[in-house]
């Protein structure tokens, strides 16, 4: 039963891998990028900060509009009136007229405290903020994306663990069946070597599960088919992991916060969001200053459409207003904007502090995650050397089947230690790039 099990297994596995459709770490980032819905809505955001910047400009220009209109009117007068006899009578008068007109005009803020000027500076700076911030969720988008494919990598290798140790334990229990039905080992090393190979055919099912579950997170994320087959090249396969070579990229803990505070794109943005900010300020303040404006008009009228050039009309004017007293109104929106100010530059200090965390304990986890994959590197050699020399034991008479088996546990959990290892560096390791501002998502 237990054969038919493992044939199962195998087979189910195998029928996984064949006729599926590949994806690399590159095209599932290439897909994130593309169909993430928080970044489609900010490209979308950012085409509402560049008609805003249009809209400040425009506020530098007069305004224009053509009007056309059409009056009519009528009034009936009650009077008198001589017949024919020279008696007089009562009538009624009616009064008649119609007017068209035609023109165009318009207004123009000629001066209102430098406000339109500052509104210019406002509306361009949270442009600029608004695409730092659109380089910085494409970057978290970037990690995000990898760290579920590492999960996935990660899930595959650990199945392939657990199904190379289940045929070691069937091969194992072969050998014991044979050797118990010629005498050499008791029928008690048959039964534990068959609970071994059904933990291990049980282990083997729930690493299954899990990488399955990994692979439907991801697609999930990536807005694809959870039901359709994907093969996940690994872009470390075949290369050795030189830890001390990753770690060489990156510089003293001082010199990586300048970096990050110079390429951080939530840094630059929070830096222009202060400018902003105080842009606000300059409006407020204008509310302080008198304001000109000017406006003209330009029209013709007549009696009827093909008459509008009977009368003609120009006309122009400017008018200049003095605040003297706003009900403290502008005090109110000056001391609103000022606090915004100050809030955004408390907000730029509180993220300059958590960068510096970040880096810091960044670094740190990477030099721990590396000096982890060493240990896990040489735990396998050593487990491996431990399982090969209890099992020639066992075969020579002079050691137990339990140190086998024990051997045999602690050999699959360094491989699994060493695996989850390999693949938490590489994600410490790009978690660290982000922290740096220096994850590439071209």
């Amino acid at each position: 039963m237990k054969q038919i099990l493992v044939f199962t297994l195998m087979l189910f596995t195998t029928g996984l891998l064949n006729a599926q459709t590949k994806l690399s770490l590159d095209e599932a980032i290439t897909i994130a990028l593309h169909k993430n819905t928080n970044l489609i809505k900010a490209k979308n955001n950012l085409e509402g900060n560049k008609s805003s910047v249009k809209s400040a400009y425009g506020n530098l220009l007069p305004s224009l509009g053509i009007q056309g209109g059409f009056n009519w009117n009528r009034q009936d007068v009650n009077g008198t009136k001589t017949d024919f006899d020279g008696n007089l009578v009562d009538a009624v008068f009616k009064n008649e007229s119609r007017g068209y007109s035609a023109g165009l005009g318009g207004n123009w803020t000629i001066f209102n405290g430098l406000a339109n000027i500052a509104d210019i500076n406002q509306s361009n700076e949270e442009l600029e903020a608004a695409k730092f911030k659109f380089s910085k969720l494409k970057q978290d988008i970037v990690l995000l994306t990898s760290q579920y494919y590492y999960q996935v990598l990660n899930s595959r290798k650990l199945l392939e663990v657990r199904q190379e140790n289940v045929k070691y334990n069937q091969k194992f229990l072969e050998t014991i069946q044979e050797r118990n039905a010629l005498g050499s080992v008791p029928l008690a090393d048959v039964y534990a070597q068959q609970v071994q190979l059904g933990n291990a055919e049980l282990l083997a099912i729930q690493a299954e599960n899990e990488h399955e579950n990994a692979k439907s997170t991801l697609l999930n994320y990536l807005s694809l088919d959870v039901l359709e087959d994907y093969d996940f090249t690994d872009p470390f396969e075949g290369a050795d992991v030189n830890t001390s070579q990753f770690l060489s990229e990156f510089k003293d803990i001082k010199t990586m916060v300048d970096d990050a505070l110079e390429n951080r794109h939530d840094y630059k943005a929070q830096e222009l969001t202060v400018e902003s900010a105080y842009s606000g300020v300059t409006i407020a303040q204008s509310g302080l200053y008198p304001s000109l404006s000017g406006s003209y008009s330009f029209g013709y009228s007549g009696i009827a459409p093909d008459r509008l050039s009977d009368a003609k009309s120009m006309s122009a004017g400017l008018s200049l207003s003095f605040p003297i007293f706003s009900n403290w109104n502008t005090d109110l929106q000056i001391q609103y904007a000022k606090i915004s100010a100050k809030n955004a530059e408390e907000d730029l200090s509180a993220l300059e502090r958590e960068i510096k965390i970040q880096i810091k304990q960044g670094y740190l986890n990477l030099v721990a995650g590396k000096k982890q994959l060493d240990v896990a590197t040489k735990n396998v050699t050593s487990a491996s050397e431990n399982r090969r020399i209890n099992y020639e034991r066992y075969n020579l008479g002079s050691g137990t089947i339990l140190d086998v088996l024990q051997a045999d546990r602690d050999y699959t959990e360094s491989l699994r230690s060493k695996i989850n290892a390999e693949y938490e560096f590489y994600r410490l390791k790009d978690t660290l790039l982000n922290y740096l501002g220096q994850l590439e998502y071209a």
